[in-house]
């Protein structure tokens, strides 16, 4: 059953309760605190991109740098540095914009996206490049033509790529074979319970130097503005947590390790984001990081009336003991 973890607090009253499970692993991979559901199957999302990109270099992906196997891992706000690297990849490996199998969408960056409506018609707007997955989805093209698969086709369950990607998800979490579901840029996504989900950024996090487990957690942590994008969630807890190796994904998910091999994993159930940066910082708190001013800032987000502060989101006091 799931507990209450966020709660807004506005002129002193409790106006919002945001519930959810949580874990979070010590050093042995051991649950040392375990708050609602977490030995059941969730949707990852996008916390199953780095195991994706670990599938890409265990086929042959090989990238020209590190910023290149991170935009593999993204969930990009669609800013030009970003574009620039999916192109870039697009490029290389002679493809198109239109065979990525992502769907349009605009830039999430409010600048970007501003930018991109500057014509005025929406429609023709929206691009596949922009859309937040679209570095994944160039480099499983690239894999794809690496291996001589099919470049058509790749999001299908039954592509040789999704049959890698499904495989190397099992070998890292552990976890038992469930059925698919699709994500929302259409590829299949593998249900990992949140126990296990810490524990694969653990192995990635504590890898051997050199294996695609520790190569793409070391291009998450030294990339984290790839990842993400101007004042990302992920951006701004890395560059407040050194080591720390983090990925979001949508409607109410986070995971991430310690290099010493401490990871949490946690999923808010209604998926709202406001209660997602509170949390992760107070999971880092009670996790033994050295606490600044950026985390205590990121930890309790003000609640406006007026225009004046009058709450604050925080995590539910108590919540971890």
């Amino acid at each position: 059953m799931s507990v209450d973890l966020v709660e807004v607090v506005r002129s002193g009253f409790r106006e919002c309760v945001h519930r959810g499970s949580v874990v979070i692993l010590d050093g042995d991979g051991e649950p040392d605190i375990a708050l609602g559901e977490v030995h059941l199957p969730i949707f990852p999302r996008s916390t199953n991109k780095p195991m994706q990109a670990i599938t890409l270099l265990r086929n042959g992906f090989e990238p020209v740098d590190e910023a290149e196997l991170a935009i593999s891992t993204a969930s990009h706000f669609g800013e030009p540095d970003h574009i620039a690297l999916v192109q870039r990849l697009l490029d290389r490996f002679g493809f198109e914009e239109d065979q990525l199998e992502c769907p349009s969408d605009l830039p999430s960056d409010e600048l970007a996206r501003a930018q991109a409506l500057s014509g005025g018609d929406r429609d023709k707007a929206a691009r596949k490049i922009y859309m937040n997955c679209s570095g994944k989805h160039a480099a499983m093209l690239a894999t794809c033509k690496i291996n001589d698969w099919p470049t058509t086709g790749y999001p299908n369950p039954g592509h040789p790529l999704q049959q890698a990607v499904s495989a190397t998800i099992a070998d890292i979490t552990g976890e038992p074979e469930a059925d698919l579901g699709i994500d929302g840029c259409g590829l299949p996504i593998v249900p990992v319970s949140l126990v296990n989900l810490a524990r694969a950024y653990a192995a990635m996090a504590t890898g051997e130097p050199g294996t695609p487990q520790r190569r793409v957690a070391e291009a998450i942590r030294n990339n984290p503005r790839v990842i993400s994008g101007t004042d990302g969630p992920d951006l701004l807890t890395m560059r407040a947590t050194p080591g720390l190796v983090c990925k979001i994904g949508a409607d109410g998910v986070h995971a991430g390790a310690l290099p010493d091999g401490r990871a949490f994993a946690y999923k808010i159930d209604d998926g709202h984001d406001r209660a997602r940066m509170p949390l992760t910082q107070a999971i880092l708190h009670r996790m033994g990081v050295h606490w600044t001013d950026a985390h205590a800032d990121l930890a309790t987000p003000a609640v406006l009336g007026g225009g004046a502060r009058v709450g604050v989101i925080r995590a539910v006091p108590g919540l971890f003991g």
